[in-house]
Order: structure tokens, then sequence, then C-alpha cells
């Protein structure tokens, strides 16, 4: 079993998780070839830490499912945007924690 961590990636936590859930317990290259043709800026970055999990493994993609696609809550960016009459209104810019597990796939006999 192998990991990766990507840390303080300017994404929403919220978004990512729509794309982690589709590629989880999938073969890696099949979830490498999904996430290539999705629209989201999500689906880029899982893809370069999913790729990330197989290298630091010494693994092929075929060779291996991911077992695990977690995204945390990272920190959030805090700015303001000037409003009406003085005032201003606030602007939260989440970022997020991802995190990949990928394992040896089980060997099917025919």
């Amino acid at each position: 079993m192998s990991k990766a961590i990507l840390k303080f990636i300017r994404l929403s936590p919220l978004k990512a998780r729509m794309v982690a859930r589709e590629v989880q317990g999938m073969n890696a290259e099949f979830a490498l070839a999904s996430l290539e043709f999705m629209p989201n800026k999500a689906a880029r970055i899982i893809s370069k830490v999913i790729a990330s999990a197989v290298a630091n493994g010494g693994y092929e993609p075929e060779e291996v499912v991911i077992s695990s696609c977690r995204i945390d809550q990272g920190p959030v960016l805090k700015r303001f945007r000037p409003r009406a009459r003085g005032s201003a209104s606030g602007i939260r810019k989440p970022t997020s924690h991802v995190f990949v597990e990928v394992s040896k796939a089980a060997k099917k006999e025919d």
C-alpha cells in the first residue's frame, strides 16, 4: 500500500469530495482515464495525486486499486469586498488537503 498527500490546495472541499467519491474503490488505470474527461478543477488535481500515489509504491496503474481517496478541509483564506456606503462583506476562499491510498489489487482466478 502506498499513499500520496497534497496539502493546502486552493480548492473547495465540498466540490472536491464529489469527484473523490466517484473514484474510490476503482482500478487506478480506469480512474485516471475517467478523471481525464471530467470538466472539474478537482478532477485534474485528484488525478495527479493518484498518479503520485501509484508512482510512490513503484506500481503500474493497472495493478492497483484506490483504497482511499479523502478530502479534508484546510484553512480558509479570508478576504473582503468593498460594498456600498463604506461597508464590506466577507469572501471565504477555502483550501483542501487531498489524501490518496492505493493498494495492490486482488488477483482474479479464472
